[in-house]
C-alpha cells in the first residue's frame, strides 16, 4: 500500500496538462491541497505551493510539492515526501530538481542540475554520495516543472480524443523516460466546490504489480484558465485509489464553477 500512496502522490506533482492560455494559467502564490483515499482509508495528502525566486541571478519560479500520510493510514506506513523544482519563467525549462523523501524508512535524498549548454543534467546522490550524468534536450523536464510546462504550452482546442501528449522526463536515477498523456474529452464532475466542467485524460503506466492495467489511471483538470487537477482514479492490482482536490489558494484565475 505504501508503494501505491507514493506512486499517486508523484502522478499528482506530475500531471496537470492544459490547453495552451492566452494569458497565465498560474501566478506566484498559487497552493493547491489534495486529499488522498484507499478505500474507505483517508490515506494521505499533497501540496503544491508556486513562489517566484532567482537561482544563480536568473529569475524563476519556486516549486514545492509535499506529500505525507495522514490519519489512521499513518498508525500502519508513514510517507514524508518533499519534492522541489526550480524553473525558467519564460520557456518553463527546469534548473534544478530536489527529491527528499522518507518512506517507512526507505529514503532518498537526490538533487539534479540541469546544464543546457554542455546537454547533460548531473544527478547527485547526497545519501549514497554517488553522482551520474545523463544526455538532454532542451525539452526535458523534471517531475515538478512538467506540470506547469503542460498548463502553458498545449493547445487541446485542435486535439481530438485519443490523441496524446509525450515529454521527455528526468526526476531519478533511472533515467530520461518518455510520459505519455492521452486525451479522452470533456466531463463534469461533482466535488466539494461544486459542479466542474473538467479535461478528462489517461496517463499510460507500466501494469503489474501496482496496477492492473495500462491504462488503469485517469485524471480530471479544470477546464478553465488554470487547468488545475480535480480528481484521479485509479484501478489497482488490489481494490481502487481516488485523489480529489481539498482546498487551493491565490489562482490566477477565477475557478469556474457551474452553478445549477
Amino acid at each position: 500500500m505504501k508503494k501505491i500512496i507514493t506512486y499517486t502522490l508523484c502522478l499528482l506533482f506530475a500531471i496537470s496538462a492544459s490547453a495552451q492560455n492566452p494569458r497565465p494559467a498560474f501566478k506566484p502564490g498559487e497552493w493547491l491541497k489534495f486529499r488522498i483515499h484507499y478505500g474507505f482509508l483517508n490515506a494521505s495528502y499533497a501540496t503544491l505551493h508556486l513562489t517566484s525566486e532567482t537561482l544563480n541571478n536568473v529569475p524563476v519560479y519556486h516549486v514545492v510539492g509535499e506529500g505525507k500520510t495522514t490519519g489512521f493510514a499513518s498508525i500502519f506506513f508513514k510517507v514524508d515526501d518533499t519534492y522541489e523544482s526550480y524553473f525558467n519563467r519564460e520557456n518553463g525549462r527546469p534548473y534544478k530538481f530536489i527529491r527528499k523523501i522518507d518512506e517507512g524508512g526507505y529514503t532518498k535524498d537526490i538533487e539534479i542540475d540541469f546544464d543546457y549548454k554542455q546537454d547533460k543534467a548531473v544527478l547527485m546522490d547526497h545519501k549514497n554520495g554517488t553522482q551520474q550524468n545523463f544526455t538532454i534536450n532542451n525539452q526535458i523536464q523534471d517531475l515538478i516543472s512538467a506540470s506547469y510546462f503542460l498548463r502553458s504550452n498545449y493547445n487541446l482546442e485542435e486535439f481530438k480524443e485519443g490523441e496524446s501528449i509525450n515529454l521527455d522526463m528526468l526526476f531519478d536515477d533511472d533515467g530520461v523516460f518518455k510520459f505519455q498523456l492521452k486525451y479522452l474529452g470533456k466531463e463534469i464532475l461533482r466535488t466539494k466546490f461544486g459542479k466542474v466542467e473538467c479535461l478528462k485524460f489517461r496517463p499510460l503506466v507500466q501494469s503489474g504489480r501496482v496496477f492492473k492495467e495500462k491504462e488503469s489511471l485517469t485524471l480530471w483538470v479544470s477546464n478553465d484558465w488554470n487547468k488545475i487537477p480535480i480528481r484521479i482514479k485509479a484501478d489497482l492490482a488490489v481494490g481502487s485509489l481516488k485523489a480529489d482536490l481539498d482546498g487551493y489558494n491565490g489562482l490566477k484565475n477565477q475557478f469556474k464553477i457551474i452553478m445549477d
